[in-house]
């Protein structure tokens, strides 16, 4: 298992001034970070690359997709730019020596349309999904799709839609993610849902019920880690959580009041937190 720290919670843009912050994420414990990409190029990635390498920290990576660059769109032209999208994150990733490119890149986020998703709308999904899998093979990036649950999209929302998502896929270089604060909402059960989801899971965030400090508040963790070392996982868990800091982003999730007393309480108590539960149901 190894342990990350989602830098959402302090940017959207990670730069040299987080230095300092990547420095502290390394001192308490942490095995790599998670970094935002929603913007930069090939060079700005290039100098964030060597000062991880510089902390000894490994990273995964979260996007999502914008209106204009709709995986699922009628659209053809909007669709493929939805695949230029994937294919700048896949190439951003692999730049920095990330593994999982997560995040709920199958539609445009906090879009609605007013019904479930169509037949024909998976069916785009799949093929668009397909083509970026398979230049993330060629990068030695693994796609892991994040399901999210009803208020913040429609498109792909419980276990089983992600699981049926990836099976449709039927690419190896294309998963789904198991994300703690989506499913308290949206699985009746986070035993049955770890459990039929595996292995088509390969990341996981540990996300508290109102987003922050984990284990401060609703989420069932003793069923989930549980569950998580009786099916074998042995993947990235990392600690997602979200503050007022970032104002576009604290609407997007939701946030409209202090969750926590400190970004330090989040990352240091929830590193603690997720190493303690691992090792308590371990074999």
């Amino acid at each position: 298992m190894k342990t990350g720290m989602n830098l959402l919670l302090w940017t959207g843009m990670v730069t040299e001034e987080h230095f300092p912050l990547l420095a502290n994420l390394k001192k308490t414990g942490f095995d790599g970070v998670e970094i935002p990409l929603f913007a930069g190029d090939a060079p700005h990635y290039q100098k964030i690359a060597k000062e991880l390498k510089n902390q000894g920290l490994g990273c995964t990576t979260v996007t999502v997709c914008t209106p204009e660059a709709n995986p699922i769109s009628p659209d053809a032209a909007l669709r493929q730019k939805g695949h230029e999208h994937h294919k700048w994150a896949i190439e951003m990733t692999a730049i920095m020596g990330g593994d999982n490119l997560c995040g709920p890149y199958h539609s445009p986020l906090g879009v609605f349309s007013g019904a479930g998703p169509t037949a024909d709308e998976k069916k785009r999904a799949v093929e668009v999904l397909r083509k970026s899998a398979e230049f993330a093979a060629q990068h030695k990036v693994t796609l892991c799709i994040e399901y999210l649950n009803r208020f913040e999209c429609y498109f792909l929302t419980t276990a089983a839609q992600a699981k049926e998502l990836v099976q449709a896929v039927g690419h190896p270089s294309f998963k789904t993610m198991y994300d703690t604060f989506h499913a308290n909402i949206e699985e009746k059960s986070p035993t049955t849902a770890i459990k039929d989801l595996y292995p088509h899971f390969g990341h996981v965030h540990i996300s508290e019920s109102d987003r922050g400090t984990p284990g401060t508040g609703m989420v069932h963790w003793d069923e989930s880690f549980k569950a998580l070392r009786e099916t074998g996982y042995d993947g990235w868990l990392v600690i997602e959580a979200f503050g007022r800091a970032l104002p576009d982003l604290a609407a997007a999730t939701k946030v409209w009041r202090d969750l926590f007393p400190s970004p330090e309480d989040v990352y240091q108590k929830g590193y603690t937190f997720m190493k303690e539960k691992w090792s308590a149901f371990g074999k």
